[in-house]
């Protein structure tokens, strides 16, 4: 299966929108990153693709991927060390139960915007937007191989 026809352009649009809705009212930089395989523990390729996405470049380190290995049935979330810092311990897992709800219903692209929505309203409580805030990181969703 070719990666890029996973998702329908009008659901990739509405993953995009939750992302620019999550990112209205935080500093913190949400993505996306879908695969069709991961050979290897879906958090170290997760880690992996934070950085060549430059993730941990963002500021305050306030950076969320959303990784997904479609073929290999793979999802991981990963925050940068500024959101690990503040979030509480379970709320990771939390956000990944619900989006795993969804994908058990086939539901790829509500899973993924209800976990972006529930990251965005966390992250502005712990990184509110700013008056001179910029996009530091592509709203649009990433694919690999």
């Amino acid at each position: 299966m070719n990666i890029k026809n996973f998702l329908t352009k009008e659901q990739e649009a509405a993953i995009v929108a939750a992302i620019v809705k999550a990112e209205k009212a935080t500093s913190g930089e949400i993505r996306v990153h879908l695969e069709s395989s991961c050979k290897e523990n879906v958090l170290d390729r997760a880690a992996y693709m934070f950085k060549k996405l430059d993730m941990h470049k963002t500021a305050l380190r306030n950076g969320v991927l959303f990784y997904l290995a479609v073929n290999d049935r793979k999802f991981a979330i990963l925050g940068d060390a500024g959101i690990n810092a503040k979030v509480p311990a379970d709320f990771w897992d939390a956000v990944k139960r619900s989006v795993l709800q969804h994908f058990s219903q086939q539901d790829f692209s509500g899973g993924l915007t209800e976990g972006i929505l529930m990251t965005g309203e966390k992250l502005k409580t712990f990184f509110p937007i700013q008056s001179d805030d910029t996009n530091e990181l592509p709203n649009e969703i990433s694919f690999g191989v």
